[in-house]
């Protein structure tokens, strides 16, 4: 099945994809209909009318998830342009809730950074509660995967040796439009993932060539603290970010970001310069 997260006049609602409408659930976005444990059979919003996908307004898949936790070097492709080695566990970090946007929202360009990059990447999504998991048990907590793109800007990543600072800007991370049940799409064993600028492809890979899979990741992560439904995890971009190409490219206002993963959907995201403070 799929959900979405959209905004209505009310608010935020989960909603269910039936064809070309998005039935309301009741539930305030996909994370609050995991944690119910009844996302599959949960009954429409009473009153609310189905709202057709073509006019729909996608929020942040999960709007404020207790935790996004975000894996790099995850793609040898990647990892080989970046000059380093394998690394022997996954590179973790973290993001927050602020930085989340809809699959469908303008990317505001910070006025503060000259070299924002793209980095596509497949998103997990928590659908019950896991801690200290094996691979099975981690695969099982899975409740859907979903599109995202961890928008990086990179000179502020590498004013030190930490990379959050380029992380966690707000609005910069879009997630969507929907969440697919692990079912459908085998647990994104084997999926293209690909982001565009303008059209111009900029990354294309596969999913089965992770490093560590999506049940690695949960595994290693819930070993330290316990995910939760809603909780979302990005397990890494292939190569092909613009900051390793010779010369660098990076985003500029007026260019539009596509990004897809496979079954999952698209986010496309157009590049707008950042509105002055208030």
């Amino acid at each position: 099945m799929r959900f979405a997260t959209i905004r209505t006049g009310a608010g935020t609602t989960a909603a269910r994809l039936d064809g070309a409408s998005l039935i309301p659930l009741g539930a305030a976005d996909a994370g609050e209909l995991l944690a119910r444990g009844d996302a599959c059979s949960a009954p429409a919003r009473p009153g609310a009318a189905p709202v057709p996908v073509a006019e729909a307004d996608f929020a942040p898949l999960v709007t404020s998830p207790s935790k996004v936790i975000c894996v790099g070097l995850n793609y040898r492709t990647h990892i080989m342009e970046t000059g380093r080695e394998l690394p022997e566990y996954p590179t973790l970090f973290a993001k927050f809730a602020e930085t989340l946007m809809g699959a469908k929202d303008d990317l505001e360009l910070p006025a503060v950074s000259e070299k924002v990059d793209w980095e596509v990447e497949l998103a997990v999504v928590i659908g019950s509660p896991v801690y200290r998991g094996d691979r099975d048990s981690a695969l099982a907590a899975i409740g859907g995967y979903a599109t995202s793109n961890d928008v990086s800007m990179r000179d502020w990543q590498r004013r030190t040796l930490q990379w959050q600072a380029g992380k966690m800007f707000r609005h910069s991370t879009p997630v969507g439009p929907y969440l697919v049940t692990p079912d459908e799409v085998d647990h994104a064993r084997d999926l293209e993932i690909g982001c565009e600028v303008d059209g111009e492809v900029m990354q294309r890979a596969r999913t089965s060539d992770l490093l560590f899979t999506p049940a690695d990741v949960v595994a290693y992560a819930s070993q330290a603290i316990t995910l939760r439904p809603g909780d979302l995890l990005l397990t890494g971009t292939t190569g092909g970010v613009g900051d390793a190409r010779k010369p660098p490219v990076y985003l500029k206002p007026g260019q539009v970001l596509r990004s897809y993963v496979e079954g999952l959907g698209e986010c496309v995201n157009h590049c707008v310069a950042e509105k002055p403070a208030r």
